[in-house]
């Protein structure tokens, strides 16, 4: 599909069922690398972060100051972009939502990709996380990022990625792939992303995830939820107006159905659909879901307004349910994907970098700085250097399941807490239940992964008096994958719910 997408828009597939070269037909067979023989018009170009000296140099990365922006690519054309990799070098955390992903076709002054470059490729929230999909694949642990949507350019393009935050971005890594061509076909589109989010969805009205004027076909969605009460979020309905309309002409039945799940969502990744990230329904927990709409493309002549309604399952102040539809105010954002032909309807400005988070990360308590008040009924515990944002670690290597470590931490002020740990995966890592001065914040957390990475949990406390309080880690044992039982903790970050 990714190939025969690129053809049709090099103008090197034929219309109709068959292709014909030197009167023998080519009938397609459902085979997506059909076509691959027939050899494709114009020139392979690259753009790169390749050392200058590439014979004998090693630098093939870039930095990004805060505040600076890095051009990624400068290309003329005809030509058509098909396939860009990155990767980055970060110690801010949340840098795929502060790093500002820009594309400009034919020297327009207002781009038409303007999208956090993580959002872009697949994974919203600011966290890395892989994925699987036939435009978008990202591996690595969420930082090797593959992007296979075509695009197209008649006269030239500039990709900028800026640097909205606070830190300096150590290393950016890319490879932009692209063919330059004697011509494109007439009338052909050029891709579109465009970012937006309430933070959190206005109550009252439909979160509105495109509002497009102009001619050509809408080709994808990605969908981030924060839920800020528990339960489940996503029975709203999905409604396209197209050309105006003053009622939806395609109308949904349920997030998750727009989605193409159903009954909920769970954590997976598909060619068309998926939920890379779901965890769960418990406060503060965040998903991740796309749909791309690459078989089935909304078509629009004048323009296209796409609005999902927010809704879910509601409580009363006894915490009975108060319904299972009515309007609830999680944090919602999205990235619409479509192609149309140029000009768009210029974006409204993105929000601002750090609102575009959902904490301010400066105050995270680095967990190996608790160590003095820190102990573990068995196994060894110490700083461990090289691993977590602050350079080393809180290591716990307990022996055995039922083992705990606890950790004092104190409050300056009587509140309900949100609480978010970064912890550690590795391969000899085991499953943790994480407490509160004895009480379980939600179910045993595997720390199990083939590699190293860090993950974050988040969790409501309730009611935290001001003072001195007890956090626990209880050995559950591991996963079957696993060869040991070991703890990594990064850091912990308390925000007061008022």
């Amino acid at each position: 599909m990714r190939h025969a997408l690129l053809i049709m828009l090099a103008g090197s597939l034929m219309a109709g069922c068959a292709h014909v070269t030197g009167g023998v037909s080519f009938t397609p067979s459902g085979n997506p690398l059909d076509g691959l023989a027939q050899l494709k018009a114009g020139e392979s170009k690259r753009s790169s972060s390749c050392d200058v000296n590439w014979e004998n140099g090693n630098g093939d990365a870039r930095p990004i100051a805060p505040g600076g922006t890095i051009v990624v690519a400068h290309l003329e054309g005809p030509g058509v972009i098909e396939h860009i990799w990155n990767t980055i070098a970060s110690e801010e955390r949340g840098y795929s939502r502060l790093l500002v992903l820009r594309m400009y076709w034919d020297g327009e002054e207002k781009p038409s990709v303007e999208v956090p470059i993580g959002d872009f490729f697949g994974m919203g929230h600011g966290v890395d996380q892989p994925l699987q999909s036939l435009p978008i694949t990202v591996t690595s642990e969420g930082r090797g990022r593959n992007c296979y949507w075509p695009m197209p350019f008649g006269k030239s393009v500039k990709i900028t990625v800026t640097n909205e935050g606070r830190k300096p971005v150590g290393a950016l890594y890319w490879y932009i792939d692209w063919r330059k061509l004697p011509s494109l076909p007439k009338d052909t589109a050029y891709l579109h992303a465009m970012y937006r989010q309430e933070h959190p969805a206005v109550m009252g009205k439909n979160y509105l995830i495109a509002d497009i004027e102009g001619r050509g076909h809408y080709v994808g969605t990605l969908l981030n939820v924060r839920q800020l009460t528990a339960s489940w979020w996503g029975e709203g309905d999905d409604f396209w107006f197209i050309d105006g309309e003053k009622e939806p002409s395609l109308r949904g039945t349920g997030s998750e159905d727009y989605l193409c799940d159903g009954w909920g969502l769970r954590q997976m990744s598909t060619p068309y659909y998926g939920a890379p990230l779901m965890q769960g329904y418990d406060p503060f927990a965040k998903t991740t879901a796309y749909r791309w709409h690459i078989t089935d493309p909304v078509s629009f002549n004048t323009s296209l307004r796409l609005e999902i309604e927010h809704k879910g399952v509601t409580f009363n102040p006894d915490g009975s349910v108060k319904s299972g539809f009515e309007e609830r105010p999680d944090d919602f954002s999205s990235v619409a994907f479509w192609y149309q032909i140029e000009p768009h309807k210029p974006y409204p400005a993105m929000a601002p970098a750090y609102e575009r988070l959902y904490q301010d990360w400066s105050r995270m308590t680095e967990a190996e700085s608790l160590l003095s008040v820190a102990k573990a009924s068995k196994g060894g515990l110490q700083k461990q250097d090289g691993i977590g944002s602050g350079g080393a670690q809180l290591f716990w290597t307990p022996a055995e399941e039922g083992q705990s470590l606890e950790i004092t931490f104190e409050v300056s002020e009587d509140a309900n807490y949100e609480m978010i740990l970064v912890l550690t995966k590795s391969w000899d890592y085991g499953i943790a239940q994480i407490e509160v001065d004895g009480t379980p914040l939600g179910n045993p957390v595997d720390l199990y992964g083939a590699s190293i990475a860090q993950m974050e949990q988040t969790f409501g406390t309730g009611l935290l008096k001001a003072g001195k309080h007890e956090l626990r880690f209880v050995n559950r044992g591991k996963n079957k994958d696993s060869k040991g039982f070991f703890v990594g903790f990064d850091g912990m970050l308390l925000t007061a719910k008022k």
